[in-house]
């Protein structure tokens, strides 16, 4: 899987928030943690991620405020707030209970 088109809805979400777990980024710095992460298996495009970046900071579960990059540049850097911090918690719990029984479906037991 190489496209976060072929992700499961509200997947990148959870993505997004895994990341900002470590630390504050900017978008390709988000972008390429979830790459690292998952050990190149996915890989974020900004068509995706900003959309998903503005629907999570109007849920309230990140804020964003301008900043500089490594290069020195102006860019945008997001950070988990309080709500974002329980949402992804949450939104993990419920993906490992998904996946569970996704498997037990594919195992047929």
């Amino acid at each position: 899987m190489n496209e976060s088109t072929e992700l499961l809805q509200g997947t990148l979400d959870l993505l997004i928030l895994r990341a900002l777990v470590l630390g504050a980024l900017h978008g390709w710095g988000i972008s390429k943690r979830v790459q690292q992460l998952s050990k190149d298996a996915l890989r974020v495009h900004q068509g995706s991620l900003y959309p998903a970046l503005y629907r999570l900071e109007d849920k309230g579960f990140i804020e964003a405020e301008w900043g500089e990059s490594p290069e020195g540049r102006r860019v945008k850097v997001y950070r988990l707030t309080a709500a974002g911090k329980r949402a992804f918690a949450q939104e993990r719990e419920s993906w490992r209970q998904f996946s569970s029984a996704v498997d037990l479906v594919l195992r047929g037991t």
